[in-house]
């Protein structure tokens, strides 16, 4: 009889200890799953109580006219941004641009960048970039004074970017509550003359994105909050003709007609445009001549340029200067210039997987977030630091705006400081302690 049970039981007794066994491992990634999907409440919590004081720097730093051509207004909003970071311990610099990229609008003088570092106790580095410059003149803050109207907060370049300066500097300060050093270092740029292009600064942007295992870019998420890891590049060719004047109606003959040889030119580069490829050049602005009655002997014209490789608008350039060799009057001299104001930013398969790990991150909170791969618009600092990148470059991190460069509607919406911060942080923390696969 004992045998009897020791050969029908005990099948079934190892049985249901497997099922059981089989159970509690469900149970259990069942509740690692649960568990992965909650917020990290510290670090919510300390996001939300971030919000107003975020909103107070805002208005300080609404407060200052910072237009790129201002130079003093900049210094003075570079002085307050410097004051904050070392506030919060940072070893912070006030850097005058002299390595310039001087393009045809540039200015004689450019506002200086604010350059912070936080020393840390891990391995992990990480930029954080945003400007504080902005596109207006100075006098029109009178007309978009900081206000707060309903889950909105209105102002002078509050979107573009000064939300991004401030979360910026409400993010570490986050950090700093809870204590997070798991960083190697916390590298910070502000520009200050972001909207003419970056010429001051965009060397320093690319030196110090190359050594970085992830930069975050500040600019507004936009309407809906998106992050962007592509943009197009910004170009512009500039045409120069030099003739010869004369007579038109007494010698003609004894000019050289610099208009007929810019219009050459211009008609023989139509081919040149591939928006299948997101390449395009258009002609935009043209002049010549200075009497009706005189044959011109200057002409001149501009284009703008877009491409979403870096590769081509180098092979761009090459053609143009290639072509106008080819020139309908042989007397002519004809030049060509071709700037490169802001280079494409070009997803990467690292950038991705880091902005597939923000999406997870954004769900604890129970939100969605939409990720653009494919270049919209163009003109981002981040195009810079991601030249010679060795880490993920993700754009787009700052809060929801809309109204950019407008003259009365722009702003950010409140409601989104606490989640963009959220998201910050916990990328922050992630890309420090090795997480992001």
């Amino acid at each position: 009889m004992p045998n009897v049970i020791s050969h029908t039981v005990l099948p079934h007794v190892r049985l249901l200890r497997r099922a059981a066994a089989g159970a509690l491992l469900s149970i259990g990634v069942l509740a690692a799953a649960a568990a992965q999907a909650q917020p990290a409440a510290a670090v919510l919590d300390a996001a939300k109580a971030e919000q107003q004081p975020m909103l107070d720097t805002l208005r300080e730093l609404v407060e200052i006219e910072s237009g790129s051509k201002d130079v003093e207004g900049v210094r003075k909003i570079a002085g307050l941004v410097a004051d904050k970071l070392k506030a919060l311990g940072g070893s912070v610099h006030i850097i005058d641009p002299t390595d310039v990229f001087r393009m045809g609008d540039t200015p004689e003088v450019i506002g200086p960048m604010v350059h912070a570092e936080f020393k840390g106790k891990g391995q992990g580095r990480i930029m954080l970039i945003a400007h504080m410059d902005t596109v207006y003149r100075n006098g029109m803050l009178k007309d978009q004074p900081f206000r707060i109207d309903g889950d909105r907060a209105y102002g002078l370049g509050i979107s573009d970017d000064k939300q991004g300066v401030a979360a910026i500097i409400h993010t570490i300060a986050l950090l700093q509550k809870l204590k997070f050093e798991d960083f190697g270092t916390l590298t910070v740029l502000i520009n200050g003359d972001e909207e003419i292009s970056s010429p001051g600064a965009r060397s320093t942007i690319t030196r110090l994105g190359s050594d970085q295992d992830a930069v975050f870019s500040f600019e507004s998420g936009g309407s809906h909050g998106d992050l962007r890891l592509a943009t197009s590049g910004i170009g512009a060719a500039y045409l120069t003709v030099q003739g010869r004047t004369s007579h038109a109606g007494a010698r003609p003959e004894g000019g050289v007609n610099a208009l007929y040889e810019l219009a050459h030119q211009v008609l023989q580069m139509d081919d040149l445009s591939r928006p299948e490829d997101g390449l395009k050049l258009n002609w935009t602005v043209a002049q010549a001549g200075t009497n009706r009655n005189v044959i011109p002997g200057n002409a001149t014209a501009q284009a703008d340029a877009r491409a979403l490789r870096v590769a081509d608008f180098d092979n761009l350039e090459k053609t143009l200067q290639e072509r106008i060799r080819n020139k309908l009057l042989p007397e002519s001299t004809v030049s060509m210039k071709f700037e490169v104001r802001r280079p494409p930013l070009e997803a990467t398969p690292a950038s991705r997987a880091l902005a597939e790990h923000g999406k997870a991150i954004y769900e604890e909170i129970g939100m969605s977030l939409n990720v653009l791969d494919r270049a919209t618009g163009g003109g981002t600092d981040a195009a810079f630091a991601a030249l010679k990148a060795r880490g993920p470059v993700i754009e787009g991190m700052g809060v929801n705006g809309f109204g950019a460069h407008s003259n009365s509607a722009e702003y950010i919406e409140v409601k989104t400081i606490a989640p963009r911060m959220y998201l910050a942080a916990r990328l922050i923390m992630d890309v420090a302690q090795g997480k992001v696969k």
